[in-house]
């Protein structure tokens, strides 16, 4: 008699938990309704991209990657390696963009291993370190 009324409690028991842990889950997920919306709003109006070819101004906005505009991006073209001194002049590998214009600054006296460092007393630039010449 007792087995058979522990089994009846611990069924009953068992069922109400059940029973409880199912309904709190579903409340859950109605808690969040609004986050699974049909609603597109946002998707349907992206916002507009604002690129220099129609707002120049942008180019000259803190943060902006240079005053210039090439090809819808901002860029400097005293330093870009892809724009160097014009839009679409493209150093060489070897090259850097020193004051707009390509220089391998392995071998360049007045860019010697990088833009404006100019050797001393003529001395020569190897391997981007001048000579004690």
């Amino acid at each position: 008699m007792e087995l058979l009324k522990f089994c009846f409690m611990f069924l009953v028991i068992t069922g109400i938990t059940v029973t409880k842990l199912a309904a709190k889950e579903d409340n859950i997920d109605s808690d969040f309704h609004f986050l699974r919306g049909t609603n597109r709003f946002l998707a349907q109006s992206p916002r507009a991209t604002m690129t220099c070819d129609k707002y120049p101004r942008v180019c000259a906005a803190k943060g902006s990657p240079g005053p210039d505009c090439c090809y819808k991006q901002c860029v400097n073209v005293m330093t870009d390696k892809l724009n160097c001194g014009k839009c679409g002049n493209k150093c060489k590998y070897s090259d850097t963009c020193c004051r707009g214009k390509c220089v391998n600054t392995l071998v360049d006296e007045r860019n010697c291993g990088r833009c404006n460092n100019k050797c001393k007393n003529g001395g020569s630039c190897a391997y981007g370190m001048c000579s004690y010449g």
